[in-house]
Order: C-alpha cells, then structure tokens, then sequence
C-alpha cells in the first residue's frame, strides 16, 4: 500500500467556514483536485448553499468562488495508507495540522467536516485549540454515502449559510 497525500488547503484571510474532506479519493488523487470523481456531490452541494453554479465552472473558478463566498477547502489527513477511496480502508494516517491553519484565518467563525471519518478525525485533533468555532458535522457527499438523498444532504449542508455573507 503505499501513501496518499492531501491537497494543500484553499484558504485566503476572509474564509468565514472551512469545509474539511478526510483524503482525496482516487479520482481526486489522479487529477490533482478537489472532489474530481463525477458522482461526488460536493460542488452541487456546496454551490446551492453559495447560488452558483459550481459545477458547470472550470476547476480554478471553482476553487476563486469558494473563496469569493469565504468558504475555504481542506482535508484532515496529511497522509495516510489506503487501497482505492474508501474512507474505511485509511491506516497509518498522519493529521494536517488544523489547529495552525484555524489560528491563522482571522475571519473563521465555523469547521465544517464533510462526513464522518473528517468529523471524527477532524474534531479530535481540534479538541486541544482554544478558539471559539462552531463545529458542523454534515452529510458525506462521497458516493459511497448513499443512506441519505440528495435532498436531506443539502438540507444538513444549508446550514452553513449562517456564517456566510
């Protein structure tokens, strides 16, 4: 098995919600992007909460909305063991350093992790920091999720328009 890493964060000093992934998947990985497999989620989910219309946008432009909507991007886990995407199948996984990347956005009012493997890992490695964010566990948009309907996701992700503009 050998090492996948995780993107660097997509951040500026105005992110009001940083939205953390656990591990880019294998599509994700082999693009170098963000949520590039074609049945994930996130970019409709996190363009209806924003009113654009993410997916239809180049990679870049995605990636300049999120940060004109002060949304920034990261994963929890730096690196870590897997075979194939699957959440269940991370060992050996070294965090990102969290509590560093949250003292250094100025504007942060919330983490949101999208799903639970990021809750998870994400929480405890935030449970020591002493800032005053709100923490927001949300529906995995990875297609392996498929318990819960499109519908019932945006519902959980909606949420996050309350810390932005």
């Amino acid at each position: 098995m050998t090492f996948k890493r995780s993107f660097a964060p997509v951040v500026n000093e105005g992110v009001r919600v940083l939205v953390l992934g656990s591990l880019p998947g294998e599509a994700s990985l082999a693009q170098s992007r963000y949520y590039a497999h074609p049945q994930n989620r996130f970019w409709h989910l996190i363009g209806d909460v924003v009113g654009v219309a993410l997916p239809s946008m180049e990679y870049e432009a995605r990636l300049q909305a999120l940060l004109d909507h002060r949304v920034g991007l990261w994963d929890v886990i730096a690196e870590a063991k897997r075979e194939g995407s699957l959440d269940s199948r991370i060992r050996d996984h070294a965090t990102n350093d969290l509590a560093a990347l949250v003292a250094a956005l100025p504007n942060l009012a919330a983490v949101a992790f999208n799903g639970g493997t990021a809750a998870k890992i994400g929480m405890q490695a935030l449970a020591e920091s002493r800032l005053s964010l709100d923490l927001v566990k949300l529906p995995s948009s990875s297609p392996a999720y498929a318990a819960v309907t499109y519908a019932e996701k945006l519902r959980a992700w909606e949420a996050l328009r309350k810390w932005l503009p």
